[in-house]
């Protein structure tokens, strides 16, 4: 458990106070597990609760959408289980079963878990889908949507184009 962080690319927390987006980094303590993470981005003070968007080995993300008691996630990829907790935590808590070591990649959870913020269900599949597209850029997609994507570049270490 002590490596997982070194595999993490990045964990950022999003949220929008007094209608302006804020986003700042998750210390990697929080990402031992789903409960502490979910805990961590209650800190936040933001409108409508924070998003959690974390990548994994250049290969997978995770986003947690916590507004009050209520926790809503997003994994790009059931498979990624197999290596990382965090994943694994994700699943479980998810109710779905543990992929097979054959399964495809496929997300699981919350398509919709933004369409609020403007970021809907179909769009969130179809980036998904994109199989050309690291997390990070899929996110920064993701970012630029939801109206942070320049800060959240910035963060990752992304250029805007």
């Amino acid at each position: 458990m002590a490596e997982q962080p070194q595999e993490v690319d990045f964990a950022l927390a999003a949220y929008r106070e007094e209608g302006v987006w804020q986003v700042q980094e998750l210390a990697h303590d929080v990402l031992e597990n789903l409960e502490h993470v979910s805990s961590a981005l209650r800190r936040f003070p933001g409108d409508g609760g924070a998003v959690g968007m974390v990548a994994y080995d250049e290969d997978v993300f995770l986003l947690v959408r916590v507004a009050g008691p209520t926790v809503r996630l997003l994994l790009s990829d059931i498979t990624a289980a197999d290596e990382w907790d965090l994943a694994r935590d994700a699943v479980e808590q998810l109710g779905l079963p543990y992929p097979e070591e054959d399964d495809d990649p496929a997300p699981a959870g919350d398509l919709d878990i933004l369409g609020d913020l403007g970021m809907h269900a179909m769009d969130m599949g179809v980036l998904i889908d994109d199989y050309d597209l690291y997390p990070d850029e899929m996110l920064s997609d993701v970012a630029g949507r939801l109206g942070f994507g320049p800060t959240f570049d910035d963060l990752v270490g992304l250029t805007s184009a």
